[in-house]
């Protein structure tokens, strides 16, 4: 599909009532699995394999590897699994050694109907991410990245942190916004630290606010932080409004692999000789 099928799909979904889902994909077969539990959009990015090998999902800001060259490699895995599901790639738009143009128009020829800005210096915060926007390697270039997805039609569905941030995506041509809370909660390698939910509902909804003062029509999701399971999403959900949906990566295939391979290797040793 292009981009704006995919946006009449996505507001068609919403028209019926129901909501958007996003899936971070870190597998084949958790983008497979998922499509077939009818998510809205899949998502792949470095953290994604990086969670799925059991390390915690910040490892995808680290110099553990080339973020841009592992999407395209995942893209070689999930791309060919998913059959009608729209597959977004992670970019690191802050990357040095890429020319943003080139590399875009090759994701998009690869089959990535958009992006999304992952890694992200947006999860990063005091000194160093003060140093980082002095040095030239600041948010403002996953705006640029945005922008110039964008402007190959693609779609677009970037992390946001703050009002600013969801302003100046909406400006670049965001189609939907996806409220950042920081690191996952609960299961083996969440985070222990975060919010509260109404913490989150509170800054949700500034990020709504100043993404629809640009585009009335933008979508905006939440995810991250306590917002872990279906009843934490229903909570903010049904407490916000002019939210589309949810975004769950750790939520979603993290959990369901630590959970479901847990009971059933459980169950496979209550067999009695």
């Amino acid at each position: 599909m292009v981009r704006q099928e995919i946006i009449n799909k996505f507001q068609k979904v919403i028209d019926n009532g129901n909501i958007l889902l996003g899936v971070g994909a870190g597998t084949g077969i958790t983008a497979k699995s998922s499509e077939a539990g009818n998510a809205d959009m899949l998502i792949i990015y470095n953290s994604g394999r990086y969670r799925m090998a059991g390390r915690g999902s910040l490892a995808g800001l680290l110099a553990y590897g080339d973020a841009n060259q592992i999407v395209e490699e995942m893209g070689s895995e999930v791309l060919p699994v998913v059959k009608e599901t729209p597959v977004l790639a992670g970019v690191n738009g802050t990357d040095p050694f890429r020319s943003m143009d080139v590399f875009l128009k090759d994701l998009k020829e690869q089959g990535f109907a958009g992006v999304q800005n992952f890694p992200t210096v947006g999860l990063i915060d005091g000194t160093f991410r003060q140093n980082l926007e002095e040095t030239g390697m600041g948010y403002d270039l996953e705006v640029d990245m945005v922008h110039k997805a964008h402007y190959l039609d693609m779609l677009t569905a970037p992390y946001v942190f703050d009002e600013k941030q969801a302003h100046d995506m909406a400006e670049a041509g965001a189609d939907l916004l996806v409220a950042h809370m920081g690191l996952t909660t609960k299961g083996s390698i969440g985070a222990q630290t975060s919010m509260t939910l109404d913490d989150c509902v509170a800054r949700i909804k500034k990020i709504v606010e100043a993404g629809r003062r640009v585009n009335p029509n933008i979508f905006v999701i939440c995810h991250g932080g306590p917002i872990a399971e279906p009843d934490d999403a229903k909570y903010v959900i049904e407490r916000v409004d002019g939210i589309s949906g949810f975004f769950g990566a750790s939520s979603i295939e993290r959990f369901a692999a630590e959970k479901g391979i847990k009971e059933q290797t459980e169950a496979f040793k209550q067999i009695k000789q």
